[in-house]
């Protein structure tokens, strides 16, 4: 199938169906949904993993009432971009693609040999439409439908995790838990919640002395390469309201300090990168061990954040062969999901989202191979060499490791 019928088939599909349904359509149907499940995550949690007893009942996700979201937040057609705002001060996206918090990363000494490298959010406001600064968070994980974020407090490995009601900046429960928790991540539909568990800090940084730099200290990362503290991850059954199941995860020689879990399109299975290795780079895992890719995530590369269209017939894959060697004109890879057959190319060298089932956003290089990497956020066309610039170009705010540019978290409305 070439992009041409798969564009045809999109808008077919879309045509076809009824009018989109509230906010709170998923949760309605969550119960449903978890009933006609035969092979999930938590269908083997008592023969596989340790019960982790939760003390408080877990909300449901928010079903829409008392939505106070903006106008344009809620308006599903039209895009909102700020070319001349790097970091973004005002809303940013394009159809079901918000981008719902950004966030930067600043080298915190702790003593003379030891510091974090602390993350700095900036949260969508709800009545705003702005992105407001808010330093209490070390992490932070938004659900679909921007009206919760997962979060977890300055000191890591944290013992208990927020729900964090985005409309009035106030957390509606906490969930603790034995295992300390670094990094967390929603499902697709917001029912479920994985947390990465380590035993240190995953962004801890220490001072060592730099070969060929005649003594010179430099910061590292404390952990180094294949020595990673991670310990294992815990599964949150939001839609059930509550209750979870931590699996615990051999230490991996193929992994980086910090490098947590996320889900699989249908929320049955959670991976993670695994560096150097084939297959994308991704290990999957239930909570009885290791498992096989989903056929549908087999070809499909953890450090591209786009991952499958919502459709699920298309997979973002990363910089085209035919260009990798000129990231300066970089095209991605659009390839059949089960097969791995390249389909077409789209601009931007980096994807971050799916718009819908032929948009995406990404980063795109404006700079030559001969300057520094200053990229921008845009909107780009499957079957089209049009660029919408969303965003300010990004600037690099440090010449040392001290400080690192804005990083994007999109979300899905």
């Amino acid at each position: 199938m070439n992009v041409e019928e798969l564009v045809r088939d999109s808008f077919q599909e879309q045509a076809a169906e009824q009018a989109p349904a509230g906010p709170g359509f998923a949760d309605r149907v969550l119960t449903a949904r978890r009933r006609r499940r035969t092979r999930t995550i938590a269908s083997v949690a008592a023969a596989t993993a340790a019960v982790v007893a939760i003390a408080v009942g877990v909300p449901l996700l928010d079903s829409g009432k008392k939505d106070v979201r903006p106008a344009n937040v809620l308006n599903q057609d039209g895009i909102h971009a700020h070319p001349d705002q790097s970091p973004p001060r005002d809303l940013i996206g394009a159809g079901d693609a918000v981008l719902a918090a950004y966030y930067t990363v600043k080298l915190q000494p702790q003593t003379d040999q030891q510091a974090v490298s602390a993350r700095t959010y900036w949260l969508l406001d709800a009545k705003t439409g702005r992105y407001e600064k808010d330093t209490r968070w070390s992490f932070v994980a938004v659900a679909p439908g921007m009206k919760t974020a997962a979060v977890l407090e300055r000191n890591l490995p944290a013992h208990r995790v927020g729900l964090l009601d985005l409309a009035t900046g106030e957390v509606e429960r906490w969930i603790p838990f034995e295992q300390g928790v670094g990094g967390l991540a929603f499902s697709y539909d917001g029912s479920k919640l994985v947390a990465t568990t380590y035993d240190e800090n995953p962004d801890l940084r220490v001072k060592e002395k730099v070969l060929g730099k005649d003594g010179q200290e430099e910061w590292v990362w404390g952990a180094t390469f294949g020595d990673s503290s991670r310990s294992g991850f815990l599964v949150l059954d939001l839609a059930g309201g509550g209750g979870g199941f931590w699996r615990k995860v051999e230490p991996d020689r193929n992994l980086n300090p910090r490098q947590d879990f996320a889900f699989s399109r249908d929320g049955d299975l959670v991976y993670s990168q695994v560096i150097g290795e084939r297959d994308g780079m991704q290990q999957f895992y239930d909570l009885g061990g290791k498992v096989a890719a989903p056929a549908n995530e087999k070809y499909l590369r953890s450090d591209v954040p786009a991952r499958l269209s919502p459709n699920g017939k298309l997979a973002a894959l990363g910089l085209a062969k035919e260009v990798a060697g000129n990231p300066a004109k970089g095209y991605s890879s659009i390839r059949d999901p089960r097969t791995g057959k390249e389909i077409t190319k789209v601009r931007s060298g980096h994807l971050l989202a799916w718009v819908d089932d032929t948009h995406l956003i990404g980063w795109e290089r404006v700079t030559s191979l001969e300057e520094e990497y200053r990229p921008q956020l845009v909107l780009v066309t499957i079957g089209s060499d049009k660029v919408v610039p969303l965003s300010g170009i990004r600037e690099p705010t440090s010449k040392s490791a001290d400080q690192e540019e804005w990083e994007p978290i999109f979300a899905r409305r």
